[in-house]
């Protein structure tokens, strides 16, 4: 079992900057990948981005493309998202997740949650 907990959101004005933070604990030894997802009300929910267990590779959504950067420190079990250049479109409640599959692109793929934290991006 692996519980996530996401912390770092909060409300922005357009063109500013957040950086999210995804603190992994209990059986976290397993190779795990990490994504982040993030759903709009009203939408479903979507891929943003996500990393592989050595950090050397990452698959970001095309929306967020050039502005946000994920990345992972294994020593201290945490993953960040970096977003830069944030629109309002970008407001959305951000989870974390986890997976041991290779195929760290797909949604489907991921067995662990975490609650998600809030971003708003003001015009």
């Amino acid at each position: 079992q692996v519980r996530l907990e996401e912390s770092g959101g909060g409300l922005v004005q357009a063109g500013g900057s957040l950086r999210l933070s995804c603190a992994a604990s209990g059986r976290t030894s397993s190779p795990y990948a990490m994504g982040w997802f993030r759903q709009a009300p009203g939408k479903e929910r979507e891929f943003v981005a996500s990393i592989e267990w050595s950090g050397s590779g990452t698959y970001y959504a095309t929306s967020v493309k050039g502005r946000f950067t994920i990345s992972r420190d294994n020593a201290k079990n945490t993953v960040y998202l970096q977003m830069n250049s944030l629109k309002p479109e970008d407001t959305a409640v951000y989870s974390c997740a986890a997976t041991t599959s290779a195929q760290y692109w797909r949604e489907n793929e991921y067995m662990y949650w975490g609650q998600g934290t809030q971003v708003t991006v003001s015009s």
